[in-house]
């Protein structure tokens, strides 16, 4: 991958997932800051531990992508997320805690449902593929039982990770809504193939991003 190609994968990123933080915003009801998403390379092994540092302190949800492309995407609501969340959408008060019950559970299942289908329409609208986003799970349990289809039965292939952290402020306060987005290596080859036929530089008709 050469730094150009980085930087339209960053660039397609930053489209699907705008329009992911529009959703947000309406459903917070607050002001959604995008930050530019990072892109990173590495062992399934370092997945897994990436993902155990948030286990202790936020809620995580999960959503697969299907389809043409073999992908998951994790979200982590902190305790003030769920605290925030549950008060303006279900008019809950509640504690800043993780501990959540069913109700709290199928509000942030929905809100995953929601940023994940804005992200994965928009991606597939971009590369031109046919995925859809499946209907998000709270895991239980070890989490890599939950990343098995991605990480467990292929343990020596490589997943893309796309690493992104986003915020969406109350007042002067900001948390992070951390929200990472997976890729196995045969979905990261498929979309270097698509890219690859587009003439970027030259500013093709075909040109996704316009």
């Amino acid at each position: 991958m050469t730094e150009l190609e980085r930087d339209i994968i960053r660039e397609i990123l930053n489209i699907g997932l705008a329009r992911a933080a529009d959703s947000f915003a309406v459903v917070a009801q607050e002001k959604v800051l995008l930050e530019v998403p990072n892109l990173d390379i590495m062992p399934g092994s370092n997945i897994l531990d990436k993902v155990h540092e948030y286990e202790g302190t936020h809620a995580i949800i999960q959503s697969d992508i299907r389809g043409e492309f073999n992908g998951t995407t994790l979200m982590f609501f902190s305790g003030q997320h769920v605290q925030r969340l549950s008060r303006v959408c279900l008019r809950m008060s509640v504690a800043d805690s993780i501990e959540i019950d069913e109700m709290q559970e199928s509000l942030l299942l929905e809100i995953s449902n929601i940023i994940t289908g804005a992200l994965v329409t928009q991606l597939a609208n971009i590369l031109k593929a046919k995925i859809y986003g499946a209907p998000p799970k709270a895991p239980k349990g070890n989490i890599a039982d939950s990343l098995h289809n991605l990480i467990a039965s292929q343990p020596k292939v490589q997943p893309l990770i796309f690493s992104v952290a986003t915020q969406f402020s109350d007042k002067e306060n900001s948390v992070e809504l951390p929200l990472m987005l997976f890729f196995d290596r045969n979905t990261f080859e498929k979309i270097l193939d698509i890219i690859r036929t587009y003439d970027f530089l030259g500013g093709s008709e075909s040109n996704p991003l316009g």
